[in-house]
């Protein structure tokens, strides 16, 4: 049967597709103005903090934001937009139970990026990604599930307790120092597995980790890992991998039950469906004002776009949350008057290394150790939106500091067992 085509007008004449963090900023500086937003959840994801969440320092729940909550003006259309019409202005958006073909005046297309995926022999099957909250929720889970295994059998341990992480970027690096310290602190409770060796790995086709900032401070990062344990093998790719093991490009053979794929993004594969103009990544092209090339009123911004910023010629914004903030507050600028250049330059770059370790380089400033750690903190925790969401997040870090990670295992949430078999 074919669902029921309806017909709306976006609030505000401002339609925006995408409820991640460039988009939802847009619709929360437009104000009073208003608008529609399109998504296929109801929060807002703040993807740096996505490690802690995976490791247990934070409440999952934390890390999100509600849309309806962080855009109170804002209209929210929970479902998936599929197809453009720039004639008539429309899009058609297709939600749990009907299709709505909404008309606007002026389109903000924020659809963001997915995980990057490579013909790799074994990858879709048995790689975890790290991309969305449920990744991090379903890897934290499957880490505690390793350590069951490892305590059943604690002769064969080492495949359940070898982790392997291929891409050492932001992602990768600070996720595998995270559940290193979930797995720290969770080992004390298994008496079984006192003394039995544990590996973990990082992988990366780089010649160095992190390569994104500063030199010093990336060196400062691999010695950090290495002193923990961590196996860091740089110019080197994922080959194949299987249920019980992973090949890498130099031959190496390694026995493991986790392989955590962080190895970058690419543009949304629904851009390709739009019409609009696209770069060989596949992001949206837009002119210096944000505006698409060739629309003047169609606009992108965020991970799903070629940004070009007049503050770095030649080189596009790359995709962070602190770029796609800013090409925010400069869209709704425009929306609201005479469209205007983006031009902005990065105040730094910062990630953390596990408990009380971490790097910074803020303003030309590099820190590392505690105060790196504590630097970065601050800054997300000022990038975060609302008053609330701080609170939640400042408590969770403080009780953090006086008590170790929980290590319940809550795979059957959200698979409950149906009345007939209870």
């Amino acid at each position: 049967m074919t669902a029921r085509v309806t017909t709306r007008s976006a609030r505000g004449g401002t339609l925006v597709l995408g409820g991640g963090f460039a988009g939802s900023y847009v619709a929360r500086l437009l104000g009073s103005a208003g608008a529609t937003i399109v998504s296929h959840e109801n929060f807002m994801l703040y993807t740096p903090l996505l490690p802690e969440a995976a490791s247990g320092t934070l409440e999952p729940r934390h890390v999100v934001v509600p849309l309806r909550v962080m855009c109170p003006h804002a209209e929210l259309l929970l479902g998936r937009a599929t197809a453009l019409d720039e004639s008539t202005r429309c899009v058609r958006v297709v939600t749990e139970h009907t299709q709505v073909d909404v008309a606007y005046q002026q389109l903000v297309v924020a659809l963001g990026a997915v995980s990057r995926s490579l013909p790799i022999q074994g990858l879709a099957e048995h790689a975890l990604g790290f991309k969305t909250l449920a990744d991090a929720i379903h890897l934290r889970n499957h880490v505690l599930r390793r350590l069951e295994a490892a305590a059943a059998d604690p002769q064969r341990a080492l495949p359940h307790l070898t982790f392997v992480f291929v891409g050492a970027g932001y992602a990768g690096v600070e996720a595998l120092a995270e559940l290193s310290d979930l797995v720290h602190d969770a080992l004390r409770y298994y008496r079984e597995l006192k003394g039995v060796p544990q590996r973990w790995v990082l992988v990366d086709a780089a010649s160095t980790i992190l390569p994104e900032i500063p030199r010093r401070l990336g060196e400062y990062a691999a010695r950090q890992l290495a002193a923990r344990g961590v196996d860091i093998l740089v110019s080197t790719t994922l080959a194949s991998v299987d249920a019980d093991a992973a090949t890498l490009s130099d031959g190496t053979h390694i026995e493991t039950r986790t392989l955590v794929w962080t190895a970058g993004v690419t543009a949304h594969p629904l851009l390709a469906d739009l019409g609009l103009p696209l770069d060989e990544r596949g992001r949206v092209v837009v002119r210096p004002t944000l505006q698409v090339e060739g629309r003047d009123d169609v606009w992108a911004l965020g991970d799903c776009a070629r940004v070009p910023n007049e503050a770095t010629p030649g080189h596009p914004d790359p995709p962070t949350c602190q770029h796609a903030l800013r090409q925010a507050r400069r869209l709704a600028k425009n929306l609201r008057g005479e469209p205007r250049p983006y031009r902005y330059r990065m105040l730094g770059q910062v990630a953390t290394l596990g408990r009380h370790k971490g790097i910074a380089d803020v303003l030309g400033i590099r820190l590392r150790g505690f105060p790196g750690w504590f630097a970065t903190r601050t800054y997300h925790l000022f990038q975060l939106p609302l008053v609330s969401r701080k609170l939640r997040v400042v408590t969770d870090w403080t009780v953090a500091l006086f008590f170790r990670r929980d290590i319940a295992e809550l795979s059957m949430l959200g698979h409950p067992e149906s009345l007939e078999r209870r």
